[in-house]
Parts: structure tokens; sequence; C-alpha cells
């Protein structure tokens, strides 16, 4: 129940962040158009579809949580053996490599003389998908914590399998933030 209550206080600051970049949009629509050509769209679309199948994954390594499957009981491989400590990792790594691709496309919009004090649009642009990437490596750190979990504890429990649950609902929740950013920050123009 703490968890869904924190996740409606993160759909606020989230929120908060959306009006801030509307109303600044709305102020400075030539700034809007000008800047936002400076964007690779399909490179976010990319990155957007890795996030979005990394909640596929995550959703597979809660099923194995669900059914208290920890591990893999096949080889490495025979990815239907898979566990939760499998889905999850597989999940980490693809959160890993969109917030890598993140890094990336802000060093190319460095290079295009958009940055966080350039103007404001700068400043809304980094600040929503910066706190956004900021909710991914704590989605990450806690994946982390997970696996790590899961090796440390004899058998494998329900108190285990609700970790991962809760896990996931963050998790989930980070994927949904970014649909809405992708939408308004690279499609919306």
């Amino acid at each position: 129940m703490g968890t869904i209550v924190w996740l409606g206080s993160e759909v606020m600051f989230f929120a908060g962040l959306f009006a801030i970049y509307f109303t600044l949009r709305s102020t400075s629509p030539g700034l809007w158009a000008a800047e936002t050509a400076k964007l690779d769209v399909p490179f976010a679309l990319t990155n957007t579809i890795t996030l979005v199948l990394s909640s596929v994954t995550c959703q597979f390594g809660v099923f194995a949580a669900e059914r208290m499957q920890a591990r893999r009981t096949g080889r490495l491989f025979q990815v239907g053996s898979w566990g939760m400590v499998e889905w999850f990792f597989l999940t980490y790594s693809m959160g890993a490599v969109f917030i890598c691709l993140q890094v990336f496309e802000y060093a190319h919009l460095i290079s295009e003389h958009v940055t966080l004090s350039s103007s404001a649009y700068g400043s809304a642009f980094y600040m929503t998908t910066g706190f956004h990437g900021a909710h991914v490596i704590g989605g990450l750190i806690a994946f982390l914590l997970t696996i790590g979990r899961a090796f440390a504890v004899k058998n494998f429990g329900h108190k285990e399998a609700t970790t991962a649950i809760v896990v996931s609902y963050y998790w989930h929740f980070v994927d949904v933030v970014w649909i809405g950013l992708f939408m308004v920050v690279y499609v919306l123009k």
C-alpha cells in the first residue's frame, strides 16, 4: 500500500514537470519549433522501445517470482526455464542501455548548443527527461537489490516475491511516464 501511495506522489511530481513544459512551450512557440528540430526522433523511438520491452521482461520476472522460481531451472539460453533473477537481470541491462542512450542523446544536444541554461526549452527538456532518468537509475538500483536478495536468502518465499512485485510497480510506472514524455517531447510538435 505504501508503494502505491508513494507512486501517487510521484505522479503529482511528474504532473508538475509536464505543467512546466507545457507552460514554457505555450509562451515560446518559435523557440520550441527551432529546438525540437534538433531532436533525433528515430533514435529516441529506439530508446523508447528498449524501455517498453524492459517492462515486458520485468513482468516475466514477476511471473517467475509469483511461482517462487528465483533462478533458472535449465540452461542459460533456455528462456522458458528462466527465473526472476534472469528476467530482472535482462530488465536491468535494458534499463542501463536506455540510460546510456539518453546520455548519448544529451551529448549530441549539448553539441547542438541545447543545454540546461541555454533557453527555456533546454531547461524544460533536461528537467523532465533528467528527472525521469534519475528515476530509471533508482529502478536499476532496486533491481540489483532484489537480485541480491534472491541470492542472499536460503529459501525464496513470499517476502522476496512481494519485493519483486513492488519493484515491478515502480518500473512499470517509470515506463508509463516515459511514454508520456516521449509523446509530449518528441512527437507533439
